[in-house]
């Protein structure tokens, strides 16, 4: 499989808030399940592909909320599935809390056009 071909999805964290190992694990759990449902909704064929073919994943991080919140709305512009989490404040967070951002899984390259410069979790 070519790269252009290739099916991944990208979960995306902040870095500026002070959060448990356990608690950034649910966080991504909870971006990766949420933006795989917004694309079983857009595209069953590509989510059907990414089962089929491991299930590639990638986390990345950014600096705060303002970072997510572009790229979320980059990704919506560009009509990429994908899925802000926000915290119900049951535990380490205040209620509302952005913690992260799932996308895809979807086209490689549509997700590298703005996540190629980020860093690896």
């Amino acid at each position: 499989m070519q790269i252009k071909d290739e099916i991944k999805q990208a979960i995306i964290v902040r870095m500026d808030i002070d959060m448990g190992r356990g608690k950034l694990a649910a966080q991504c759990a909870h971006a990766s399940l949420m933006s795989y449902f917004e694309v079983e909704k857009e595209d069953k064929a590509i989510a059907k592909q990414w089962l089929d073919s491991g299930e590639k994943k990638i986390v990345l991080k950014v600096r705060d909320v303002n970072d997510l919140e572009k790229l979320f709305k980059a990704f919506k512009y560009k009509k990429v599935p994908c899925a802000l989490v926000t915290d119900a404040g049951l535990t380490e967070l205040p209620p509302g809390t952005v913690t992260a951002l799932g996308v895809g899984p979807w086209k490689s390259p549509e997700i590298d056009q703005f996540t190629s410069t980020l860093k690896l979790l």
